[in-house]
């Protein structure tokens, strides 16, 4: 397993450092929060707050409106929102290391310089 390991180092080390920077980009991609509103969006939510300021203006009666989530579920989220950044930060920079480590030039070792001057005698 290790003379795998040693021979194929730099196919493994890329292929890591690809697929860890792959899948850091998808997950930024992925968990980053669309910032625009398309138009029909936008029509929708006038519509939705011209409806309820009618219906609104109309009953006399109002409700509180009950809190859908906890303090609980709220921190659990926030908590998990930033464990994915987290990791979403270590999956790119874990795969740029592996990336620049492939592409940095090993020295050849003196056992195989010395084997081979052993050879030319």
């Amino acid at each position: 397993m290790r003379e795998i390991f040693i021979k194929y180092k730099i196919v493994i080390f890329r292929t890591a450092g690809s697929v860890m920077l792959l899948v850091g980009f998808a997950l930024f991609f992925w968990i980053t929060p669309k910032e625009a509103m398309s138009e029909n969006e936008i029509a929708a939510a006038n519509v939705a707050r011209m409806e309820a300021s009618v219906y609104g203006s109309s009953s006399r009666t109002k409700q509180a409106p009950k809190p859908e989530t906890s303090k609980f579920i709220e921190e659990l989220k926030n908590a998990q929102k930033k464990q994915v950044q987290y990791l979403t930060i270590l999956a790119i920079v874990f795969g740029v290391g592996f990336l620049a480590y492939s592409f940095i030039p090993k020295p050849k070792s003196d056992s195989l310089k010395k084997s081979t001057s052993d050879f030319e005698k």
